[in-house]
């Protein structure tokens, strides 16, 4: 009978021990982004890395080579089988992933987008890198400035099928509608899938399209870059204007000698700092991302939790930030 009871003793020991084991499991969580070898996501993971050293979760990371809805799906159901406890991604195609990620939230898996929203019906929560109206309002008021007010413009955007570029180009047209821009012309938006050679032959495009084109507006890193190289191939430096959301060490030079005289972003990594706090946060039970809760984001401080308008809900990182010939120095380094 001892023996026994020493037997079912040890045994409920070790049951316990498991699950106290099992309770310190760090949360996991799985990061997908648009596509791979792209610098903006490259700084967005340091912002994961940088809250991991914080917040002890671990973190997984990966992306489509050719920025394709499915390329996300495949990777959603690797990080589903995988059993990560959140899923944080920038999507290709807001609509496009839904039903894979509320495969994802019927297992208990959180889902929060970040930089390019999914539909409300497959998140939880979105992170927005600032207000969407303010983006596409600053670089309407930037190229306009950099033109005299006067001229055709076009826009070089990412993919068609990416809500975040959707929202700011809808943004930007409505900021044109306003009487004090009535000498400007949106001639075309084109896209450039947020590839570097279809970026630069789409703005060859409209190099050729266009002989009287003034300036370009680009909300793309990828597209803003390869514009850039383009017009100072072209020899157009300084008479096709150019401005958009660009990384300051990929666009220093380009500042630096003037074909770009004026850009915004936002930090990347405060986004993806910001989104890995507001996961963990989700697991843990602290917030389900209903408006009016709010979340602690480590140095970035209290995160406000709003109604988003189309069914869900989100939060903001901060305001863009201009980048001119000016400051550049002081940036470049930085992401």
């Amino acid at each position: 009978m001892k023996r026994i009871l020493s037997l079912m003793l040890a045994a409920a020991l070790l049951l316990s021990l498991g699950l106290a084991v099992s309770a310190e499991e760090p949360i996991k969580i799985g990061v997908v982004y648009k596509q791979t070898g792209n610098p903006f996501f490259e700084a967005a993971v340091r912002g994961f890395e940088e809250a991991s050293q914080e917040l002890g979760f671990e973190f997984i990371h990966n992306g489509p080579a050719d920025s394709s809805n499915e390329g996300q799906i495949q990777i959603i159901e690797g990080f589903i089988q995988q059993e990560v406890d959140a899923i944080a991604i920038s999507a290709n195609d807001a609509a496009g992933v839904v039903s894979v990620l509320q495969t994802a939230m019927d297992k208990g898996i959180k889902v929060i987008s970040w930089d390019s929203k999914v539909l409300a019906e497959g998140r939880n929560l979105n992170i927005d890198p600032s207000v969407a109206q303010n983006i596409g309002r600053v670089q309407v008021e930037e190229i306009a400035a950099q033109i005299g007010g006067e001229g055709q413009i076009a826009v070089l955007s990412a993919a068609a099928t990416h809500d975040n570029q959707n929202t700011w180009i809808k943004y930007m047209k409505e900021e044109l509608e306003k009487p004090e821009y009535d000498k400007i012309e949106l001639v075309t938006v084109v896209y450039g899938d947020d590839l570097t050679d279809k970026s630069y032959q789409e703005m060859q495009g409209l190099i050729n399209s266009y002989p009287d084109l003034k300036g370009v507006i680009s909300p793309t890193t990828v597209g803003v870059a390869a514009a850039a190289v383009a017009i100072k191939d072209a020899g157009l430096s300084g008479k096709i204007k150019l401005t958009g959301l660009g990384l300051p060490s990929e666009m220093a030079d380009f500042l630096a000698d003037r074909t770009c005289e004026g850009m915004y972003l936002w930090n990347p990594i405060d986004l993806g700092y910001v989104a890995a706090y507001a996961s963990v946060a989700m697991v843990k039970g602290e917030i389900t991302g209903a408006a009016g809760e709010s979340f602690e984001a480590g140095h970035l401080g209290v995160r406000e939790i709003s109604d988003a308008g189309d069914g869900g809900t989100f939060t903001i990182v901060g305001d863009p930030f201009r980048f001119t010939p000016e400051n550049i120095e002081e940036w470049k380094n930085v992401y």
